[in-house]
């Protein structure tokens, strides 16, 4: 490398942090020292994992490893501790036990359809944690496709029967992050979650770095990162194809704002989108820099309805290309037709440096705002036969 391409990357580097949301200084993630090896061997390895992280010391890590016995470690759910890490290696998968009573939190809360979708344990929980994380060249597999043992359908298959009756599925989130400062996803990838795959929620500072999402696009509510009423979060240089929302940043009235969140340097195959919401009770400074998006339904989508609108103010999405995308850019006030008196108050909202090649649609519907929201975009080269629609909206230089 000459001095001048280091010269220029030292340039892009450094603008791309001083433009940064994040109010963390954030870089790419190290490797933390190791506690423990654990051998991959055809049992079921929850009780081993779990009592190698208990006794791992504060800031290492206990690590994965294939060995003669084969590189699959099959487990139930896990409880990551404060301090400590999960370390999974190249070349093995980490996989979810396929029976759903496994991840009760209470007898048969797990697996079945009710109205409120919360009985299942998440297969990774961390709670009340600092400076923990997940690394490794590895897989983590929540087999989301395969037939559960005790239930002879697959989660997938259960979160289309909730859809069908009006109800919602009871399964296990991928990674569950509550209440914690300082997570950080590294080189790993996540597949075939249940539900979705990684929640950052009431939290402060998570870091996602060259990690992969990749799960089929008709696996319904597997969303793909989902930071909820947390800040300081930088999801970068990752690459998400899932079955709902790439990412979608949410913000609920009983939990806090979301803010200081910066999305920079990733590529979205399949999936809805770069979302803001539905749940936008407060999202402020957002900041989605130099994303691909190639096939994905929505391309940069903020939604919302009268039963969860609220402020989402200085939202700053550029340098994005999109291909194939079906909506490139959807602000949706009515996203749901649900009851209540909440009106979306959006502003703030720019888009520079846009690109996007076929036909789509750009969806502006502020029917549901406090008054008409108005979208800045500079140098936005939409496709020829694009079509608009707005309700409510305006679009300005």
């Amino acid at each position: 490398m000459n001095n001048l391409t280091k010269i220029s990357l030292l340039i892009i580097f450094s603008t791309g942090i001083s433009e940064a949301k994040d109010l963390r200084n954030v870089s790419e993630p190290k490797y933390p020292a190791v506690c423990s090896v654990l051998p991959a061997g055809a049992a079921v390895s929850t009780d081993a994992i779990q009592k190698a992280l208990n006794a791992c010391p504060q800031g290492q890590a206990v690590k994965l490893q294939k060995s003669a016995g084969g590189a699959v470690f099959l487990s139930g759910p896990l409880s990551l501790p404060s301090g400590r890490s999960l370390w999974v290696d190249g070349g093995v998968t980490l996989k979810a036990v396929n029976s759903a009573a496994a991840f009760d939190k209470v007898k048969n809360s797990c697996g079945v359809l009710d109205k409120s979708g919360k009985g299942c344990e998440a297969f990774i929980t961390v709670s009340n944690a600092r400076n923990s994380g997940i690394y490794g060249k590895g897989i983590i597999d929540g087999q989301g496709g395969v037939t559960l043992q005790d239930k002879k359908m697959t989660w997938w298959q259960l979160a289309a029967q909730a859809k069908e009756k009006s109800m919602k599925q009871n399964a296990p989130r991928l990674i569950q992050i509550d209440n914690s400062t300082d997570f950080t996803l590294y080189d790993i990838t996540l597949t075939n979650s249940p539900n979705f795959h990684v929640v950052f929620n009431k939290s402060n500072g998570l870091t996602v770095w060259n990690t992969t999402i990749n799960t089929p696009r008709d696996a319904r509510n597997t969303d793909g990162i989902d930071p909820i009423s947390s800040k300081n979060v930088t999801i970068a240089h990752s690459n998400i194809s899932t079955g709902d929302d790439n990412v979608a940043i949410k913000a609920y009235s009983d939990k806090g704002s979301s803010q200081n969140i910066s999305v920079i340097h990733n590529t979205f195959g399949f999936g809805h989108g770069m979302s803001i919401g539905s749940e936008t009770n407060g999202i402020y400074d957002v900041l989605v820099d130099d994303l691909t998006l190639s096939g994905t339904d929505n391309g940069l989508r903020i939604k919302s309805d009268k039963s969860n609108a609220g402020e989402v103010d200085g939202v700053t999405y550029k340098n994005v290309t999109m291909t194939n995308v079906k909506r490139p850019i959807v602000i949706d006030t009515v996203y749901e037709n649900k009851a209540g008196s909440k009106k979306a108050d959006w502003k703030n909202i720019s888009y520079q440096d846009i690109t996007s090649k076929g036909a789509g649609v750009v969806n502006l519907n502020g029917q549901n705002a406090v008054r008409k929201i108005v979208v800045k975009m500079s140098n936005v080269k939409l496709d020829s036969a694009t079509k608009y629609t707005l309700n409510n909206a305006e679009i300005v230089k």
